[in-house]
């Protein structure tokens, strides 16, 4: 796969995020420089828009996506 095209606004990417992991480094390199399209917060921009992206929603947080897709 190739890089997100969200990544130059993504306030995960960005390090824009309270609380960030300790493995945010691993977690750019899956889902920011490789299946983006499985990340929490692509997944949600891509159906809901970007206002409806939690600001505390992470990529690896797919099953909390889904409950915001799914309840929109």
């Amino acid at each position: 796969m190739s890089d997100c095209p969200k990544l130059q606004n993504c306030p995960f990417f960005n390090d824009r995020m309270e609380n960030m992991p300790g493995m945010s480094a691993s977690l750019k390199r899956r889902y920011c420089r490789g299946a983006y399209d499985a990340c929490a917060r692509y997944m949600v921009y891509e159906r809901l828009g970007p206002e409806r992206v939690p600001i505390d929603l992470f990529p690896n947080e797919a099953d909390r996506a889904l409950i915001l897709i799914i309840t929109k």
